[in-house]
């Protein structure tokens, strides 16, 4: 009886034990076991059938495996899900005032002493490729591309940066300039050069308002803005030249500032004005026609200085701008933005301003 109680004892004992061993080695030892297993296979083969001589399930570590990459896979998952929803918060800009608290009123202008573009390069280190320019402490109100129609002038048009860039920033403007230089010895065609200032400052940006500048004018005062208006605007009210004085009421030369919409509504400038003279009564006829009124600033605000200089080659006085003048009328939906030939025979991209030479053609033969 007790021999039989003492081996059922021991039977219950190593099948206690061997359930014990059996567990110990199925759950808690599986994986260093496995891995020691695997290590070693690896050393026979680097196949899959060194792994079945191994007598390891190799399917049950690449299970583990690709778990541990499931689950690395939902951290990355959660990790870009915070970033999306999560998105980087930035100071918005508010817009910039009507009136520029930069402004400092009447400036001292004056040509005796010659300036260098390395002076105005490190006199404006904000500036960007191509004379480009915007504020950093609020967003500008108006995009304006900067045009000056140009032909051997270069020691105007440092003048004219030397004094120019320095205003056009304190008075927050987002803007550009462009110099659109006429190519070879024709005829000097002013308003179409100032067309095609348009037409290819277009293509860089969204620009919303034109500045029309000669490059020989100043201004004396900061707070004559150069923007744009309701109304075209005459900026060059009142110049030395003439006594700081408007020469007469239609005057509309020097500087003069029009919005894309105003632009458009006359059709661009004449084209066909080869010379001097004529075309500023051209586009002031333009305007009176689309029931628009010329504004300016005061005269005292509208100061401006002109560089004196001989009256430039190839650009002897139109005859027939007199005869142009009267039938503005007639030819001002025809001859315009939507008539404008030319061809770009170089962009130059400087650190002041954009240079683009341009082939204007021939004027026609009367």
């Amino acid at each position: 009886m007790l021999k039989k109680k003492f081996c059922s004892l021991v039977l219950l004992y190593l099948f206690s034990f061997s359930v014990y061993f059996w567990y110990q080695l199925r759950y808690s030892n599986v994986t260093k076991w496995s891995r020691n297993a695997l290590l070693f296979s690896l050393k026979d083969s680097q196949s899959e059938d060194g792994l079945i001589k191994s007598r390891v399930d190799y399917r049950g570590i690449h299970l583990e495996s690709d778990l541990g990459k499931e689950q690395l896979t939902k951290e990355n998952e959660t990790t870009e899900t915070k970033t999306h929803k999560t998105p980087l918060v930035t100071e918005e800009l508010e817009k910039c005032p009507d009136h520029s608290p930069l402004l400092v009123g009447p400036l001292r202008v004056e040509f005796s002493t010659p300036v260098s573009l390395d002076t105005v390069r490190k006199a404006n280190p904000g500036l960007q490729e191509g004379g480009r320019y915007k504020p950093h402490d609020c967003v500008a109100l108006q995009k304006v591309a900067l045009i000056i129609p140009f032909r051997l002038r270069d020691e105007h048009l440092k003048f004219w940066l030397y004094y120019l860039h320095p205003i056009l920033q304190r008075q927050q403007l987002d803007y550009g300039v462009y110099v659109i230089n006429q190519d070879g010895d024709n005829t000097f065609n002013r308003a179409k050069l100032m067309n095609i200032g348009y037409a290819e400052a277009l293509k860089e940006y969204d620009y919303d308002c034109f500045v029309f500048s000669d490059v020989d004018i100043i201004p004396m005062d900061d707070r004559n803005t150069y923007k744009c208006f309701s109304q075209p605007r005459h900026l060059s009210v009142s110049m030395d030249k003439y006594g700081f004085k408007l020469p007469y009421n239609q005057y509309f030369g020097g500087v003069s500032s029009l919005s894309k919409e105003q632009i458009m509504k006359i059709n661009g400038f004449p084209n066909n004005y080869w010379g001097w003279g004529g075309e500023d009564d051209d586009i002031f006829n333009r305007v009176d026609n689309r029931e628009m009124s010329i504004s300016r600033p005061d005269s005292v605000v509208g100061k401006c200085r002109m560089i004196r200089h001989e009256r430039d080659k190839n650009n002897n006085d139109n005859p027939q701008r007199f005869k142009r003048i009267t039938h503005t009328l007639m030819t001002m939906d025809t001859d315009g933005l939507n008539s404008l030939e030319y061809e770009v025979v170089a962009v130059e991209k400087h650190d002041l301003f954009t240079k683009i030479t341009v082939d204007v053609g021939m004027p026609p033969e009367d």
